[in-house]
């Protein structure tokens, strides 16, 4: 299934390129396109600023000035794809460590997944570079050649066609093989100077006019060049004081990088100190473009924590970083606009100069110390939960990961909400038809609701200010609350919360809704908003902003009845209980005021919080938990299992009966037994 998965990806990857016209994909080869699409190439390769690669590079495509743009685009695309897959296989036979046959098997096929999948590759396809060539150069002469020149060939030619690449030398004499360095940098004057020879005024251009090709495509200061130098750039740092505070960060950094990379060589974990090294090539580098930033996402071998449940938190963060564009990991403030900017160099540096890597030494390495699991209450129903697999958990979970699942699902929400559009004549078309419900049903109070709080001046402001204020504050305050004082509840309401959310979006999508307050000639009022012109398809820049149509249901109510029901269900003191049920109805009547929602949006949006609870119920069980379930250390002595630790004093919520004499049942002759041998144990002492 993993290939299959891989497979559709690979093919996917290739059809968004080859769909493209001829002018519009592999948009960076242009330089080598004439007139009737066959390619050649006049004058300097740097004329047109849209080659970026170095003159030894251009030196090796030139002989693909005789072939067609057409078939070039094919060969291109499906060498890319051949490229990549066997990156994929490299990669995944380099794991550290001794590898189980079952992650011998997984790890290939996710691997050239995730490569497929990362923005790098993407660009890479989209864009016709080459920049996968000396990631594989280099894996292959660092991983796979056993001699010592054949390797420092094939790393020296990465370093011919991408300059920081000659980072790798100092790593390979570090290492012992210092025979392969010399050949490595020997490769690399030999394949620069025989460009010289060749093109003497493209080698000036690049190394001198450009200064190792920093002038060439995009701005320096562009979100594009993820180096030391494009975050100097981009922070208003220019001439001699940049140039100084870069020479001396990039410094820091390689001997930094170079430094753990040994040591983690030394330890076994080869590919880990090649994927460091890179990430260090990355940030000193005068520019690093997106198709260039491979080496974060092989940092991803890298093993961090010594607990179990604290093991996805890096590999989590390298994905996002490498498959998301950066406005989705993080909000759009001003105070978070650095980081955002600069999130795959700053991961870069972190895996280069920072994390901390666990060495196959550590007793930690293969063996974390296990997750300790709480017992479910009984349900009702012997099929509940659906899915046992689901263990619950009455620990904390880590706080970075939940932020970034939180941003990433918001913003995931966000994209689809947007795009969820079936157009105006479909959505008023929808809403006619709750119209004509409600007033067979006598529901259809939005219009006289509406006015009147239009003619009470301080119910209008206040549900205008109700309405924009509350959404996101309420449901985002219970959650932190719930993680900080009751983390195992946090659990269950955050899973009730993400399944509703993503019930809502179905909504959107197949049932676009017009709002009360743009439908035309029904005489609704925009408190929120202001008049807008109905004749306008597009209702103004709102439109750009976010779904108009996207009220079915309403996940204003949804999230405002969720937070009801956590707040009854777990607030301790009955006058919280009743303050928590204001929100739902002061939102209720804020949504049908303003005119934004129609009454049945709201049935909607109770409809799909109520399914949200009943599917965290169905596969994760009752909300109760019984004291935790101690995970046995490997080497435990047999006996170990029923010290349950400090997580056993959870104590459950649900009140079982007293049982009579030979009715017990086995937990709790098992429970009693124990009980009696700890009694006993002064005596056997």
């Amino acid at each position: 299934m993993l290939w299959l998965v891989a497979a559709v990806l690979a093919a996917r990857q290739a059809a968004a390129v080859l769909r493209q016209p001829p002018g519009e994909r592999l948009t960076d080869l242009e330089t080598w396109i004439g007139d009737n699409g066959v390619l050649h190439v006049t004058g300097s390769l740097y004329d047109t600023g849209q080659f970026t690669g170095t003159p030894f590079a251009g030196l090796v495509l030139k002989p693909l000035a005789r072939s067609a743009e057409q078939s070039l685009g094919i060969a291109w695309t499906l060498g890319t794809l051949l490229l990549v897959v066997a990156l994929g296989l490299v990669v995944a036979r380099a794991l550290p460590g001794q590898v189980s046959r079952r992650t011998g098997l997984l790890a290939a096929p996710v691997a050239i997944s995730l490569l497929m999948l990362s923005l790098p590759v993407r660009n890479s396809f989209s864009l016709g570079q080459t920049s996968i060539i000396p990631v594989l150069l280099v894996l292959l002469g660092t991983l796979a050649v056993r001699n010592e020149r054949g390797a420092g060939v094939l790393v020296g030619v990465g370093a011919a066609l991408q300059p920081a690449v000659l980072l790798f030398a100092p790593l390979l004499w570090l290492t012992g093989r210092k025979r392969a360095a010399v050949a490595s940098a020997g490769t690399f004057a030999a394949g620069t100077a025989l460009a010289w020879a060749v093109m003497p005024g493209d080698s000036w251009a690049y190394w001198v006019h450009h200064v190792a090709g920093a002038g060439l495509g995009e701005r320096a200061d562009s979100l594009a060049n993820q180096s030391l130098h494009g975050a100097l750039l981009r922070f208003g740092l220019e001439g001699p004081l940049e140039v100084a505070l870069f020479v001396v960060l990039a410094a820091g950094v390689v001997f930094l990088a170079l430094r753990r990379a040994a040591r983690y060589a030394q330890d076994g974990q080869l590919l880990l100190a090649v994927a460091l090294t890179g990430c260090a090539a990355i940030a000193v580098s005068p520019t690093a473009w997106q198709h260039q930033l491979l080496w974060v996402l092989l940092a991803l071998v890298g093993r961090v924590g010594t607990r179990a449940r604290d093991r996805l938190v890096w590999p989590a963060v390298v994905i996002l970083v490498m498959t998301l564009p950066g406005k989705m990991m993080l909000p759009n403030m001003k105070v978070l606009v650095p980081l955002r900017e600069n999130v795959p160099l700053l991961a870069a540096l972190a895996a280069a100069c920072a994390v901390p890597f666990l060495l196959r030494t550590s007793p930690y390495f293969d063996k974390p110390v296990p997750t300790e699991y709480a017992r479910p209450v009984p349900s009702r129903w012997d099929r509940v939960p659906l899915a046992p697999f689901w263990k619950r958990l009455v620990s904390r979970p880590n706080l970075l990961l939940e932020l970034l699942v939180i941003r990433v699902g918001y913003s995931a929400y966000s994209h689809i909400r947007l795009v969820a559009t079936g157009g105006r004549e479909t959505a008023e078309k929808h809403a006619h038809q709750i119209h004509s419900i409600e007033r067979a049903l006598g529901i259809d109070i939005e219009h006289w609701v509406n006015h009147t709080a239009v003619r009470i001046g301080w119910a209008e402001s206040f549900f205008n200010f109700y309405y924009t204020s509350f959404h996101f504050v309420v449901p985002l305050t219970i959650l932190a609350v719930l993680y900080v004082r009751r983390p195992a509840d946090y659990r269950w309401a955050r899973s009730s919360l993400g399944f509703a959310t993503v019930l809502a979006l179905i909504g959107f999508w197949f049932y676009p809704l017009a709002p009360p307050r743009l439908m035309p000639d029904l005489g609704f009022i925009d408190t929120v908003h202001g008049p807008q012109d109905l004749t306008n398809p597009d209702y103004g820049a709102l439109t750009a902003l976010t779904n108009q149509y996207a009220a079915m249901p309403s996940l204003h109510f949804g999230w405002s009845l969720w937070c009801g029901v956590v707040i009854v269900v777990l607030a301790p003191k009955m006058w919280m209980k009743l303050l928590g049920l204001l929100h739902p109805l002061f939102t209720v009547c804020a949504i049908v005021a303003t005119a934004n929602h129609w009454v049945l949006d709201a049935v909607g949006g109770a409809t799909v919080v109520g399914v949200g609870f009943a599917l965290t119920y169905l596969l994760a069980g009752r909300r109760e938990l019984l004291g935790a379930v101690p995970a046995v250390p490997a080497g435990a002595a047999p006996g170990a299992a029923g010290d349950a630790g400090p997580l056993a004093k959870v104590k459950t919520k649900v009140k079982l009966p007293s049982p009579t004499k030979g009715d017990e049942s086995p937990v709790r002759e098992r429970e009693r037994e124990r009980g009696h041998e700890r009694e006993r144990e002064p005596d056997r002492l």
